[in-house]
């Protein structure tokens, strides 16, 4: 087996008590302590992750965004210096290749924020479409590391380190400043569903940065904070995880995801024929969020019947330790979508629930 890779926080996570696991190819903190006090002291106060296991690329030349929103679903054309927005890329039958975060620097200058697990094929599959553009891609995922700051004192926090002015950085909008006197890129975005930012900031400078952070968010209540929390965080607020809500064979039509494809733009896209017929024929199966009432969490990849037939199965489960019951999502035949769903635990009957979500409040 290959060695694990390691972020350049690692032994800050493993020194301050991170229990490690494989987690695509990184060796990750899944928590400190709890995952369900991580949870709760991100919702309540702030929670710090280290995310820099994700991948980074940037796209670059005079047609870099004629080449992304030819390879997105989203509107790049659209985008203003110092945006960040959520798009998929889709392949021709209209699967997702994966779902990022583009930064706009400039009009030939973005910097693309990837999937840990996909970033090797990601890479490789731009590259693949950059033939007749006037547009370079490099991979400069070693270039960053990436530390989430997130909760409702995430900001109280990161104000007194930066004078950047954070009150007029706007959702999904991005600044170039110091932080504890490290250059960042300081984006107010995040996969909670909580105020918060995240900095990408030179591997060499993660450290200091982390240190300075815990010190100055401790006394409001800062923990650190592993992948456990921030799945259970994420599903909570009803984001998409790929390999779950979507993936190659999961579209953006069935995952609910349409609204960041945007089938009216000027430029053609990879994958719009497939999704336009897909839309107007109807998908042939859908995800849905669910809750279940009880506190037993359903695993993913549980079928989910209806009138005691498979109809289905789930694809994300985790205990919500806001609602104090278990939550999840499960991809569905579209026939069933009104019929009472359930699962099978160990012999016993389990309604699911379906809900709309986020499952909770949430104050982005």
């Amino acid at each position: 087996m290959s060695e694990l890779r390691r972020t350049p926080l690692h032994a800050f996570n493993a020194t301050r008590g991170g229990r490690m696991v494989d987690f695509a190819g990184w060796d990750m903190p899944v928590q400190f302590a709890s995952i369900v006090e991580e949870h709760r002291a991100t919702r309540r106060a702030a929670g710090l992750f280290d995310v820099s296991h994700m991948g980074e690329a940037s796209v670059t030349g005079p047609e870099a965004t004629a080449f992304l929103d030819f390879v997105l679903t989203n509107d790049i054309s659209s985008m203003e210096s110092g945006r960040a927005l959520y798009s998929l890329m889709c392949y021709e039958h209209g699967g997702v290749v994966d779902d990022l975060l583009v930064y706009k620097k400039s009009d030939d200058d973005y910097l693309l924020c990837l999937n840990a697990s996909n970033t090797a094929k990601d890479v490789a599959w731009l590259e693949s479409k950059l033939s007749g553009f006037e547009a370079k891609l490099d991979d400069v995922s070693d270039d960053y590391a990436l530390l989430a700051l997130q909760g409702p004192k995430a900001l109280e926090i990161l104000g007194g380190l930066t004078s950047t002015d954070l009150g007029s950085l706007s959702y999904y909008w991005f600044a170039e400043g110091e932080v504890a006197g490290k250059p960042c890129i300081i984006s107010r975005t995040g996969y909670t569903g909580e105020q918060g930012v995240e900095l990408f900031v030179s591997p060499g400078d993660a450290h200091e940065l982390a240190e300075a952070i815990v010190g100055a968010g401790e006394p409001l209540g800062l923990v650190l904070a592993g992948l456990g929390a921030r799945d259970s965080l994420r599903l909570e607020a009803g984001y998409s995880l790929y390999g779950h809500e979507i993936e190659e064979d999961i579209s953006p039509v069935q995952a609910n995801l349409m609204w960041t494809v945007k089938l009216k733009k000027a430029a053609d896209f990879i994958g719009k024929a497939a999704l336009i017929a897909e839309k107007a024929n109807g998908p042939s199966r859908k995800i849905v969020f669910f809750k279940t009432g009880s506190r037993r969490i359903v695993r993913s990849g549980t079928e989910v019947l209806a009138n005691g037939e498979a109809v289905g199965k789930v694809v994300s489960g985790t205990f919500s330790p806001v609602l104090n019951e278990a939550i999840g999502s499960a991809l569905v035949d579209a026939a069933s979508l009104q019929a009472e769903l359930s699962v099978d635990m160990r012999g016993k009957s389990m309604r699911l629930f379906q809900t709309k979500p986020p499952f909770i409040e949430l104050n982005p």
